[in-house]
């Protein structure tokens, strides 16, 4: 298998290859989580696998059938309500030092936390749905001068320990509620090693082929960990070697013969790029510095045959969504257009018409 196989064997398996009508639910509950700092990138992430509008993502979102918290890296992603609580189980114990270690800069020790998040529930119960400033007013925690950190090492400290969660969205603003009023506890609960085990099924079956760093890097779990893992459900995944590293994939995936040529207009932060420590089979090294930056932040990008060509962007204006694109290569007039023919879904999605300079 050559990379370039890997990288459209990666399009089959992240369901960027429609083959068949799947809801915005299931496409997140089928990349088990999806990232989703850049909230309106983010719902995009879920539209390019889909035939679902913004309006019906937002409306999954607002329902409570997609969930936005902090889980696995400490970062906002997007998870299935019906995976929510053991992914929390599993990843919750290993992202909470990095929150209680962000509040005690500022004078909060683990008991202050564990106080405040009583008062937080009581704040929320009732289906109260609350801003993050809404809910510092209450308990009286005034913002701090370096970029708000506490209020967010509060709130993500109680989002890891299954408190809260996203709530509806009042106009622009996230709010926050009560987990357990938007989805109900399961009555049983996995094992540590049977959530790492279905974790690590999860990704490589809707990931792969990715090798062990891969999947450390997108789960946050030490190496030694995710070894432990894989050497667990083996014999569930199919394996390759390139340059002596394992690639792992789901043994359901189609067939490399199956190749199909594409182009994609994907937001920033997506899982094709994001969702792996090393990215050559998808971008040359020669343009990584284009598409995001050490410091990790990722544009939006045009995927060409599963090799990222270039990138994008797009500015809201009254009538209509303005898309600029910059292509890594110089790029014939022709060609374009025929590129520019994959904005179409975004159209749709978006439910506006769309002008590309």
């Amino acid at each position: 298998m050559t990379y370039q196989e890997i990288s459209h064997h990666r399009l089959v398996s992240q369901k960027l290859h429609k083959t068949s009508p799947i809801s915005p639910q299931e496409i997140v509950h089928h990349l088990g989580a999806m990232q989703a700092q850049d909230y309106s990138m983010a719902k995009w992430a879920i539209g390019s696998r889909c035939d679902a509008t913004e309006k019906e993502i937002e409306e999954a979102i607002n329902s409570a059938k997609i969930i936005r918290t902090h889980i696995l890296r400490p970062t906002w992603h997007f998870v299935s309500s019906e995976d929510i609580y053991w992914m929390l189980d599993i990843s919750g114990p290993q992202v909470k030092p990095l929150t209680i270690s962000a509040a005690k800069k500022f004078g909060y020790d683990t008991k202050m936390l564990e106080q405040i998040k009583v008062s937080i529930e009581k704040l929320l119960a009732g289906n109260n749905h609350l801003t993050r400033d809404e809910i510092m007013q209450e308990l009286n925690i005034k913002k701090t001068s370096s970029g708000d950190f506490l209020s967010a090492a509060i709130m993500m400290n109680a989002e890891l320990d299954g408190l809260v969660c996203n709530g509806k969205r009042k106009g622009k603003q996230i709010t926050y509620a009560l987990l357990e009023e938007r989805v109900s506890k399961p009555k049983n609960k996995l094992s540590r090693e049977e959530g790492l085990a279905k974790l690590a099924l999860r990704y490589f079956e809707s990931h792969g082929p990715a090798t062990l760093p891969d999947f450390s890097w997108w789960s946050g779990f030490s190496p030694t960990i995710c070894k432990t893992t894989i050497n667990a459900i083996r014999l569930q995944l199919n394996c390759i070697t390139i340059d002596n590293q394992d690639y792992w994939f789901g043994k359901t995936n189609p067939k490399m013969g199956n190749y199909q040529e594409s182009v994609h207009f994907l937001p920033a932060f997506d899982e094709i790029l994001i969702s792996y420590k090393t990215r050559e089979a998808s971008i040359l090294l020669e343009h990584q510095s284009k598409a995001f930056t050490n410091n990790g932040i990722f544009k939006p990008i045009i995927v060409e045959n599963g090799k990222v060509i270039g990138t994008w962007k797009r500015t809201i204006k009254k009538d209509h969504t303005k898309i600029e694109t910059q292509f890594f290569n110089e790029t014939e007039t022709h060609k374009k257009k025929i590129l520019f023919e994959a904005i179409k879904p975004f159209e749709s999605y978006l439910e506006s018409k769309i002008s590309i300079e």
